[in-house]
């Protein structure tokens, strides 16, 4: 009989317990945004996949997301080509440039990103470089002028890569103010400064339709010079 009591305290206390753990456990987020959208050539061009991302920068009032380096990132070099051709990284990342193929090759970036020259290096070996601000890297090798990569480094998550349709799908987006940016392979910083526009997404998806770019019609690799700022010689690779 005496221990009555102390089994209805008992009782009391894992109620208690039972019910602070339950006011303790994580509030369900808020739903969250989608967005989506697609290019069209704003020229009569016979339609094909472009390079492209879209990303979402966050206006005051609006929760900015972390994006943090997760490991080191890869750029290979094998068959005279860069893989993958477009890649996005987070500000501060380490990207490695492994050279896979049986001759030298030199990467460089003398451009609006990240500028460097990773110099001559043998097949087998590797070098790597940190990303450490933001802006659009065109990467290029010194010897063999039809290699070509790009590297976009972001401080948001919120992007998404152009697929084979052109279009872009971009889900767990905050609801919010945003200026949304493009980068399109090919089609001038003028032009793709002039599709930045504001934003407002709500708690639902958001289809912004499409937005026209001057994409060319054949897939031509952009022009460029070497590392010195001079036309590659027509048997530049020869030794190599």
């Amino acid at each position: 009989m005496k221990t009555r009591p102390i089994c209805r305290f008992l009782l009391a206390a894992l109620a208690v317990s039972f019910g602070a753990a339950r006011a303790a456990q994580p509030v369900p987020s808020a739903s969250t945004a989608e967005l989506r959208l697609r290019l069209i050539a704003s020229q009569p061009a016979k339609p094909r996949a472009v390079p492209a991302v879209i990303w979402l920068e966050p206006l005051p009032g609006t929760p900015a997301l972390p994006f943090t380096p997760h490991g080191e990132y890869t750029l290979l070099q094998k068959n005279r080509m860069f893989t993958p051709h477009l890649q996005v990284v987070p500000v501060g990342s380490v990207v490695a440039f492994p050279n896979a193929d049986p001759f030298f090759h030199n990467v460089f970036s003398l451009f609006d990103g990240k500028r460097f020259d990773l110099g001559l290096y043998e097949a087998g070996s590797s070098k790597s470089v940190t990303f450490s601000r933001e802006g659009v890297s065109y990467i290029f090798c010194n010897i063999h002028p039809e290699m070509s990569a790009v590297i976009l480094t972001l401080s948001t998550p919120l992007y998404s890569i152009a697929d084979r349709a052109n279009s872009f799908d971009l889900r767990g987006i905050p609801p919010g103010d945003y200026r949304l940016h493009f980068w399109i392979e090919g089609v001038p910083q003028s032009v793709l400064s002039g599709l930045d526009r504001r934003i407002h997404l709500p708690s639902r998806a958001v289809d912004l339709g499409s937005v026209e770019a001057p994409i060319a019609g054949p897939e031509t690799p952009a022009p460029h010079k070497n590392k010195f700022g001079q036309p590659y010689p027509a048997q530049g690779d020869s030794l190599y």
